[in-house]
């Protein structure tokens, strides 16, 4: 993961440039997957750095293509949100992997119950920049 100060995301494919999760299709359905863009809050990673007793988590580390402030993203699942010129359906809940708890013994087994972060679809294609206000529209 590399830090970038936009993104460009292309409908039912993802971020432009993702060689990973780039136009990704399910096994069992030939669909796009959920997992075209992952967000997380900052604040719930400081939470989880504090009750393993580190200091904080870099930004980046936990993986997810876009960490947020100041907003409670989970309760936003089912929802189309507005983020810069882009339109993003909240998805599901992300599966975190294994590289967690090379962060941190303990990081994978804390990100459950709602405080793993999500996936999002790419509804409408756009550019994200860092500070663009993440809106719900429906």
């Amino acid at each position: 993961m590399l830090p970038a100060d936009s993104i460009a995301v292309e409908t039912d494919a993802g971020i432009i440039g993702n060689t990973r999760y780039w136009k990704r299709q399910s096994r069992s359905t030939n669909q796009p997957t959920q997992r075209q863009v992952s967000l997380i809050e900052r604040e719930q990673i400081a939470e989880h750095a504090s009750a393993l007793g580190l200091s904080g988590i870099a930004a980046g580390r936990v993986r997810s293509n876009i960490e947020t402030e100041g907003i409670n993203i989970v309760p936003l699942a089912g929802r189309d949100v507005r983020v810069g010129g882009a339109v993003l359906h909240i998805a599901a809940p992300r599966d975190p992997c294994h590289k967690m708890d090379e962060i941190a013994p303990g990081l994978r087994e804390r990100m459950t119950n709602d405080k793993q972060g999500i996936l999002a679809v790419v509804v409408q294609s756009g550019t994200i920049k860092n500070g663009d206000v993440i809106q719900a529209i429906n």
